[in-house]
């Protein structure tokens, strides 16, 4: 009894490396500090998303994963990530170029592993809560860097009100965030949970008027007004919308009358053209304008499969028609459109697999749960800002969208798993928060 006893303390560690639930707790970890990251950091992003995948390796069921690799959701992002391999083929880049180019594809990939693992764990949810927690930190930091910007850690290009990134990049996240939260605090009015719900809106207000009066994104403030129709259109009555509508309204004007930065930034958008047009001078605007225009010269002259993998810069360099200083003299390897940055590169091809891509994401997401919304809301915003920037491909944004469509993806799939046996609602055992529609018993 002695020696049992003896040995059971050296067999401990071993028992729990062979446990599939301690792994399974180990990735559910990872993916938690991949999503508190996200904000801050692209090195531990990229150092926490490779220990996800080191962690479930081991006990991967092929069989089960390969049945899920032949679902859409997953052909899609790889179908896309092998075009992008193919397509070095037929470029003229150098070849260190062509392979840069398939970087911002291979992130594409960790979508099936995503999916795969959220939908056999049950702390799909944690992953959200640690990033809504996340920014609301940076929302703290950025209040104290805007009265103190000597703690920024951008020193040599210093922004207003920004600690880390840019505020295109934490326009994207407060957005998401406060759009996000729509959902669970009409979910909780309705059931009464006021405390609750104050809370959340808090957190909301917390988030807008940091957009408002120090970072204001013209990506945010065209984008923030869709997400909110869809969320009106899915999830409330007419006469509900109307009153929110004219609410939004009042409040916007508000705000707008009291913040300088708003009105600027709004300003801009007449005074970036202007300047455009009248001087040839680069702008915001005006070299997107310049950027688009050539993209598409370059999509006529090889339509069907593009130039090639990193044949945006060299075309670029070719068409440049005036001095450097001057918009029709800049040089850029991204036209600042997700649809041309395919399009370019893998012609009308890449654009009909990356539209496939966020067609069977948005379908993906059909439900009326919190995992769903969620899933919903992040493809709608990353196709909506992939209007005026190449946000699949960015880090920042890219990395936003494979962790809320893989995560809410996994939760919805698992959900639908569930469904036949239990009888429930779509995404209901993912989430504990049903949808703002659905009225509290006796009513």
């Amino acid at each position: 009894m002695t020696a049992i006893a003896g040995n059971a303390p050296a067999t401990l560690p071993a028992q729990r490396w062979r446990d599939p639930a301690a792994w399974l707790t180990t990735v559910d970890i990872c993916a938690v500090l991949v999503a508190l990251s996200l904000p801050w950091s692209t090195s531990l992003v990229a150092i926490f998303g490779a220990a996800l995948l080191i962690t479930r390796i081991p006990f991967l069921d092929v069989r089960s994963f390969l049945q899920l690799l032949r679902q859409p959701i997953c052909m899609a992002p790889i179908a896309l990530f092998l075009l992008a391999c193919v397509g070095t083929l037929w470029s003229d880049a150098s070849w260190a170029t062509r392979l840069h180019a398939i970087n911002p594809a291979v992130k594409l990939l960790m979508l099936p592993v995503l999916f795969y693992h959220f939908q056999r764990s049950e702390r799909g949810l944690w992953v959200f809560i640690a990033f809504l927690v996340s920014c609301s930190l940076l929302a703290a930091m950025s209040w104290i860097v805007l009265f103190h910007p000597e703690l920024s850690f951008r020193q040599l290009d210093p922004e207003p009100g920004i600690f880390v990134k840019s505020h295109i990049q934490q326009g994207q996240e407060f957005t998401l965030c406060a759009v996000a939260l729509a959902f669970p605090i009409i979910a909780s009015l309705r059931a009464g949970k006021f405390a609750f719900a104050a809370l959340l809106a808090a957190v909301v207000l917390n988030l807008l008027v940091n957009m408002a009066f120090v970072t204001v994104s013209r990506t945010a403030l065209v984008t923030m007004p869709i997400m909110l129709a869809v969320f009106g259109l899915l999830h409330l009555k007419l006469r509900t919308n109307l009153v929110i509508f004219a609410g939004l309204i009042v409040a916007a004007v508000a705000i707008w009358a009291v913040s300088p930065q708003l009105q600027d930034r709004i300003a801009s958008f007449a005074r970036d053209y202007r300047i455009y047009k009248e001087d040839n001078l680069p702008s915001s605007i005006g070299s997107r304008l310049e950027f688009w225009e050539k993209s598409l010269r370059f999509f006529v002259e090889a339509p069907i499969i593009g130039h090639g993998s990193g044949s945006t810069r060299g075309l670029f360099e070719q068409a440049a028609t005036a001095p450097a200083v001057l918009a029709g003299g800049q040089v850029v390897s991204n036209p600042h459109n997700q649809t041309l940055n395919v399009a370019v590169q893998w012609g009308a091809l890449g654009i009909a697999i990356l539209f496939a891509l966020w067609a069977v994401h948005l379908r993906l997401f059909r439900g009326e749960t919190l995992a769903s919304w969620i899933g919903l809301l992040v493809v709608v915003q990353n196709i909506f800002t992939s209007l005026f920037n190449s946000h699949l491909f960015d880090f920042h944004e890219g990395w936003m969208y494979v962790l809320g469509v893989g995560v809410a993806g996994g939760m919805v799939l698992r959900a639908q798993a569930t469904e036949p046996a239990q009888g429930l609602v779509p995404g209901s055992v993912s989430s504990p928060v049903q949808s703002p529609v659905q009225s509290p018993p006796g009513q």
